[in-house]
């Protein structure tokens, strides 16, 4: 029988394709460096090739190393899954979750959701990460993390998605501002050269313009922040005005600034807060049982009058 690859070597040509420092994949495994570097020449003595070119300063994978790291991911993501689906079969909802979050999401929702699913779940382990959405769109299709917390609508392939719920925008700007003194807001009195947004690869800015109607080519039209946070601060400072998901405004971004907040009229589309998951997925049930619960307990929330 042909020797095989073992997953513990492919996890190990993994880690090494990511970090390319032997010290980090070890760390990143779990192991000593001497063991990751042994594992690593095991498999290049069953493949019969050379999948790491070694030096004093540096290390790379050579291409065909490369190519057997990527298609070594693929099988470790379909182990995961074996486990996965044995794991929820036997207690939906156990077991370790790697849950992504949005900025724009996370500082908001997450206290309201932590403590509740703790008790709901206690068996499952949430570890969370926080990026923008690209990132982890492409850490949940290469099976970094297992579901994601995002605000919609984005575009993404092979991804399964289930509605939170509807989360609007809101106006906020200085009490000296023109726009406080008027009884009703619309998209069309919001003026580009005065608007407050996110830089780009926010998700949120896009969400923002298409609720104010405006072309997202018109980026130098609009003054740029790191932050949700220093979004705001620059609308206290009169800067000019920004729109800010509700979620944000009722979890007390703006508590303390002087900031005044307006609705928008109804045709401003608000942004959509869901839960995503790889398609193959085999927890797929589970993660719409997740969405739900946390759609029903946010809600519960709100009707209590909690933020």
């Amino acid at each position: 029988m042909t020797p095989l690859p073992t997953l513990r070597q492919l996890r190990y040509l993994e880690a090494l394709a990511e970090h390319r420092h032997f010290g980090r994949a070890a760390e990143a495994c779990f192991v000593t460096q001497s063991t990751l570097s042994a594992g690593l020449q095991e498999l290049e003595q069953t493949l019969g090739v050379t999948l790491v070119e070694r030096t004093k300063r540096w290390v790379m994978l050579t291409p065909l190393g490369a190519e057997v790291a990527r298609r070594g991911a693929a099988l470790l993501r379909d182990a995961k899954d074996i486990v996965d689906m044995v794991q929820a079969t036997l207690e939906p909802l156990s077991g370790p979750l790697r849950l992504g979050v949005i900025p724009t999401i996370a500082p908001y929702l997450l206290p309201r959701l932590l403590l509740p699913l703790r008790r709901r779940f206690p068996a499952l382990r949430l570890y969370l990460h926080e990026d923008m959405t690209a990132r982890l769109l492409q850490d949940l299709a290469e099976g970094r993390i297992d579901a994601a917390l995002l605000a919609f609508p984005y575009a993404a392939d092979g991804i399964a998605t289930a509605h939170i719920l509807d989360d609007p925008f809101l106006l906020v700007c200085p009490p000296d501002h023109p726009l406080a003194a008027k009884p009703r807001l619309d998209s069309s009195d919001l003026q580009p050269d005065t608007l407050l947004l996110l830089e780009e690869g926010h998700c949120l800015r896009e969400h923002a313009l298409a609720a104010c109607h405006l072309p997202l080519t018109r980026t130098g039209e609009t003054v740029r922040g790191t932050s949700l946070q220093t979004v705001i601060q620059m609308a206290a400072s009169g800067l000019g005005v920004t729109l800010l998901p509700r979620m944000a405004v009722e979890a007390g971004a703006v508590a303390g600034t002087g900031l005044l907040i307006k609705p928008l009229e109804s045709d401003a589309p608000p942004r959509t807060v869901g839960l995503a998951w790889r398609k193959t997925s085999p927890r797929a049930e589970e993660f719409r049982a997740l969405a739900a619960y946390i759609a029903e307990t946010v809600a519960q929330d709100a009707a209590k009058g909690g933020r």
